[in-house]
């Protein structure tokens, strides 16, 4: 690695997302130039994503500008574009507009997007949940499929209107179920006046053989035994094998639905294309103990993006991971500068299971201890308005939920329109 002052050590770092920012600020007063780059303005607190696109929370509630994030650093220069590749033998980034960014250090945390195992024609049709243009229009198709069926005069038309088909029963379809549920059956009634929304299907199909797969056998059927009491169909065992405007194949049979989405899978980004480095199955860079690319030791890849191996384990893609991630990057960076010996290799701190299944139901598994039901709700809650940035988000988001709690509505429920909420 090249050795020259702190002064003029160039890091590169790539993806806001948690790992990126938590890297940028740990390396406050370490001397180095910083330039972030992402193709976004904001950074997104992506745990709480699935509640903007079930009209929970605002956007504004859970992201933030990048830019004012770090208006106090003269040290980090943000730039807002694409990025196309990775020029690793003239150490420089390239960016969608041809231009180079040179970088002496790089930090690659780009994340994932959906992966629809090899049916990418669904993507139209079943949208998943990363980004807040995924939330909003989840969100648009949500409230939409509603407002049809109310002016449809056909019954099976309404019927698949009023049929909500969730794939994938990991935390987001779980949580994104649970509050479907409550919006159906608990908020929206005495509003509608030709249909029942009571009268709502609210699916989740699973290819596996349970729910929450992460979690222990007996909070995975808590939560199953919690959704179904919500009327929730639980579906497990079968994978659906096709996907259309109109509705979904599941065991050979067509259900229709005019409301699908996708919470199955996830694809990283390319970033193992751009360094010609291994890759496991999903896409993620396979890296070393000190998450560097192998043959980089200037590239340190993570979050999402990584293949990462800690005590004989996967690290899992969750954000107390990539903060983790970042923290430990930021001490490398910062012994290399300082001439110190190597930091022994990257070691996860499990910060235990989460997810919310409803008003009131809630499960968490950290180690020996498990909670379901009111209680792991209350601490799944404080957890997440913790993990929050900023007094102000905080603030908002607990008065939304308690806003919510107490008069059973939720306040973000505009339909935005665009390309996506025309008719079908």
């Amino acid at each position: 690695m090249d050795s020259q002052p702190a002064s003029n050590q160039r890091v590169v770092v790539i993806g806001a997302v948690f790992d990126g920012i938590q890297l940028v600020k740990d390396l406050r007063g370490a001397g180095c130039r910083i330039t972030l780059i992402d193709q976004r303005n904001h950074h997104l607190f992506q745990p709480l994503l699935y509640q903007v696109a079930t009209t929970l929370l605002a956007t504004s509630e859970i992201a933030w500008p990048i830019r004012r994030l770090f208006r106090d650093r003269k040290d980090v220069t943000t730039v807002l574009s694409r990025v196309t590749g990775i020029d690793a033998d003239a150490h420089e980034v390239l960016l969608q507009d041809g231009a180079r960014v040179p970088y002496d250090v790089l930090i690659i945390a780009t994340g994932a997007r959906h992966a629809y195992f090899g049916h990418d024609e669904w993507a139209d049709h079943a949208p998943g949940l990363k980004t807040l243009e995924d939330a909003t229009t989840i969100r648009r198709r949500m409230l939409l499929a509603f407002e049809r069926a109310e002016l449809t005069g056909d019954p099976a038309t309404r019927e698949a209107y009023l049929t909500f088909a969730v794939i994938g029963a990991g935390p987001t379809g779980v949580e994104l179920v649970g509050i479907l549920a409550e919006l159906a059956h608990r908020i929206l009634p005495p509003e509608f006046r030709r249909i029942d929304t009571n009268k709502a299907r609210i699916l989740l199909i699973e290819a596996g053989p349970r729910i929450l797969p992460s979690f222990s056998q007996p909070l995975s059927d808590y939560a199953a035994k919690a959704l179904e009491k919500g009327r929730v169909q639980v579906l497990t065992g079968k994978p659906v094998t096709e996907i259309t405007a109109e509705g979904i194949v599941l065991d050979g049979k067509t259900i229709p639905a005019r409301t699908v989405i996708w919470a199955a899978g996830v694809q990283a980004s390319p970033a193992a294309e751009w360094l010609g480095v291994a890759a496991d199955r999903a896409g993620r860079a396979m890296v070393g103990p000190d998450l560097t690319a192998p043959g980089h030791p200037d590239i340190f890849v993570l979050g999402d993006t990584a293949h990462v191996v800690s005590e004989g384990q996967m690290v899992p893609g969750v954000a107390p991971a990539a903060k983790q991630q970042g923290k430990y990057v930021a001490r490398v960076i910062k012994a290399r500068l300082q001439g110190k010996a190597a930091l022994a290799s990257f070691r996860y701190r499990s910060m235990g299971n989460l997810a919310t299944i409803g008003r009131n139901a809630a499960v968490i598994e950290y180690g020996r201890l498990r909670l379901r039901g009111w209680p792991a709700w209350w601490a799944w809650g404080i957890a997440h308005i913790y993990f929050l940035i900023g007094t102000r988000s905080r603030l908002a988001v607990a008065l939304s939920w308690l806003w919510s709690f107490v008069t059973g509505h939720n306040s973000a429920r505009l339909i935005t329109q665009g390309e996506k909420s025309r008719p079908r």
